[in-house]
């Protein structure tokens, strides 16, 4: 429907979330974006949302416009960036067209001395989820330099710090919390993937927000490229959240009638802490047709890597494959080192085809097997990637990105493939699809592990061709294949972002299975991943990564709450152990459904030595906490465990489980509720219970179910 350009306030709503996008001086600005407004869009309102101005300011206040044109007085950054020959640098849009379908609002403006049109489309979710995107067409004859496009909503004076994460490799998603500074805070990635140090949604909150309680404002680019996210506070006062794909020098030049589309930008806003931003992008992503719970229950997952590494031995696997049976997992993947050459690490990536002197006969008996005992089958590939040592690379040196005639320098004893390329695109979609065809595979785990250095292409930098060629090469394959589920493994979790999550299935949320350190990294990806798409193994007992030993109870609920699998040589767990991982399966075969569709809950306690977190169905008629001690607790007694998420009017049938083996614990008489108590709802969020004195790098659960 055509709305008339000379209505004061266009209205989105959601049970949760509204956006006011004001029409005036023929452009379009956000006027709000917040908590849910009744009727704001009337005349008599409009002049609320309007800035004052002050001495030495414009001389008549100016709005900046969605696209914060530097035109319109805007002193911060402008949103489009870009030139020819260093002219048209400063554009000034005007709508030409705009069009609202329900929570929906596509504006269309145009530079006509720059002969330049920009397109915003802004969707509001059911979930208050809000989805920009933003594209610029050059109209001229001339070629057009874009240097950036980026999107950002305004947040108020209320919203004082920020959150992002950092990480490094097994250490992802690490939290860091600051004020908001005067000037821009911006976290960049620029692996040429997503990386292990790049912050999937960035937050603004007010200054006491948590878990549970604030208000929280946040932004994501849906990308697995280069990114920025930003917040700019100007010496006005006035902020500003947003983000963009960070392109390199001459990356994007448009000719004439060409657009460039920026990733989309995932907004969300919650008044009911960090959690409710979390559910509020669970809510969204649960809701797709394509989502893997939406197809089929999540499987028991065993990788072997953990178990044989490159040491590939048919009599071996057949009995990782026997206990696995055994312990009720339902899908075994092989990783690396099936394919050519490939021994160890330094040779064989780039030849997709099974390695006959390991495999002589193909891996369709190891296939065969595995599907007798009831368990789908998975494969490591690494497509992206080529080893110098390679047949690949011996015939085609030159399908590597690079520049200047140089070979980058290599990472992991590899280089990186140009997929943009079309003859490099064909011939690994033949080879996968070859494979894909020939054997029964359900399943990929799809590694990246390198950053990308001299990304080019005949000179020119091609990071974004690269990422949209990856996105079709896996589009294409499951198009192939229905039903095959494909993993985004990067050196663990380097590329976990909302771009790739629309193409792929699950994450491999790190290469550190270790669960001290795990609790950290499941806990900050889980801001805006929901936990079935986010792999959880239990790791052998001494940890490879980290050199720690864990009790198998503490690893195997650390696990639960995720994609669960196991990454160990099952075949040296002692009798006791395999018992208690089939019981540990079971468990989670039991409760997935809620595990994978319930609203999360994490409870800051009094103590940061213990961290208590949950799902809580929507009915809030169950739920299941996990009590993690993480390190030594100050006091004799651990503080009460004073829940969250429950209906207060409810009566809960209350118990502690322990689904793997026992917890260390060092106190001399369980609490009373442990074997299971009736407690009144009000009681559980008022009061508390007494938990556990567990041992450091101990944790249990805590079961709980509505009673008539």
């Amino acid at each position: 429907m055509l709305i008339p350009l000379n209505s004061n306030l266009v209205h989105l709503a959601s049970d949760q979330v509204s956006i006011l996008i004001s029409l005036t001086d023929n452009q379009a600005s956000i006027s709000y974006w917040g908590a849910p407004l009744a009727q704001p869009e009337g005349n008599e309102n409009a002049n609320l949302f309007l800035d004052s101005f002050n001495f030495n300011e414009l001389d008549e206040p100016k709005s900046p416009g969605f696209w914060r044109e530097n035109s319109r007085g805007w002193p911060g950054i402008n949103s489009l960036l870009g030139h020819r020959n260093g002219r048209d640098f400063s554009p000034k849009f005007n709508i030409v067209d705009l069009s609202r379908h329900n929570s929906s609002l596509e504006i269309t403006a145009e530079d006509e001395y720059a002969k330049i049109r920009v397109i915003a489309k802004i969707e509001l979710d059911s979930s208050g989820i809000l989805q920009i995107d933003n594209s610029v067409t050059n109209l001229s004859n001339e070629i057009y330099q874009l240097n950036s496009l980026s999107t950002w909503l305004p947040i108020p004076n209320r919203a004082a710090e920020v959150m992002s994460f950092t990480g490094r490799w097994v250490k992802e998603r690490q939290m860091q919390r600051q004020e908001i500074p005067v000037g821009v805070f911006a976290r960049e990635s620029r692996d040429g993937r997503s990386g292990h140090d790049a912050t999937i949604t960035m937050l603004a909150l007010t200054k006491n927000c948590n878990f549970q309680v604030g208000e929280v404002w946040s932004c994501g680019l849906a990308w697995s490229g280069n990114t920025r996210h930003q917040i700019e506070k100007l010496a006005t006062g006035q902020q500003s959240i947003g983000a963009e794909e960070l392109l390199l020098p001459g990356e994007i030049q448009l000719a004439t009638g060409e657009t460039y589309h920026s990733p989309t930008v995932i907004f969300g806003y919650s008044n009911r802490g960090i959690d409710g931003l979390s559910n509020q992008h669970y809510q969204w992503l649960r809701s797709r047709d394509t989502h893997p719970t939406r197809q089929k229950p999540r499987p028991i997952t065993l990788n072997v890597w953990e178990a044989v590494y490159f040491d590939h031995d048919l009599t071996k696997l057949i009995q990782l494959a026997d206990v696995a049976q055994e312990i009720g997992v339902e899908r075994f993947v092989l990783d690396d080192g099936w394919f050519n050459l490939r021994r160890d690490d330094h040779a064989g990536l780039g030849d997709w085809w099974v390695d006959k002197t390991v495999w002589p006969d193909g891996l369709a008996e190891l296939i065969q097997i595995v599907k007798s005992r009831k368990m789908e089958f998975g494969l490591w590939f690494e497509p992206e990637m080529v080893n110098p040592n390679s047949e690949l690379y011996r015939n085609h040196p030159d399908w590597i990105l690079q520049s200047g005639g140089r070979i980058p320098p290599k990472q992991r004893h590899q280089l990186v493939l140009n997929i943009a390329k079309r003859e490099v695109y064909e011939y690994l979609f033949q080879k996968i699809d070859a494979l894909l065809t020939q054997y029964p595979i359900d399943y990929i785990k799809w590694d990246h592990n390198r950053v990308l250095i001299e990304p080019g292409s005949q000179d020119h930098a091609i990071v974004h061709e690269q990422t949209k060629a990856f996105y079709q090469l896996v589009d294409q394959l499951k198009a192939k294949h229905p039903g095959l589920e494909i993993e985004s493994c990067a050196s663990g979790g380097a590329r976990i972002d909302l771009g790739a999550i629309e193409h792929v299935d699950r994450f491999w949320t790190s290469d550190c299975n270790e669960a001290l350190e795990r609790n950290y990294i499941q806990r900050w990806t889980g801001i805006a991943i929901p936990p079935e798409l986010l792999g959880t193994h239990i790791g052998p007992p001494k940890s490879h990564t980290t050199g720690r030993t864990h009790n198998l109870s503490f690893r195997a609920i650390t696990a639960l709450f995720g994609h669960a699998g196991i990454e160990w040589d099952i075949t040296k767990a002692s009798l006791t152990e395999r018992g208690f991982l089939k019981s540990w399966v079971s468990y989670y075969k039991s409760n997935r459904d809620l595990l994978h569709s319930g609203n999360v809950v994490r409870i800051t306690q009094p103590d940061d030595a213990i961290w208590v977190h949950g799902v809580v169905n929507a009915s809030q008629t169950e739920a299941i906490f996990s009590v993690a001690h993480l390190a030594a607790v100050s006091a004799i007694k651990p503080p009460l465990i004073q829940l969250a998420g429950l209906n207060p009017e409810f009566s809960y049938r209350v118990r502690m489980v322990q689904p793997a083996g026992p917890t260390e614990t060092i106190q001399s008489k369980t609490p009373d509720w442990a074997n299971g108590a009736v407690i009144s709802g009000d009681v559980l969020l008022q009061h508390g219970l007494r938990g556990e004195k567990i041992q450091p790098e101990n944790a249990y659960l805590i079961e709980i179910a509505k009673i008539d």
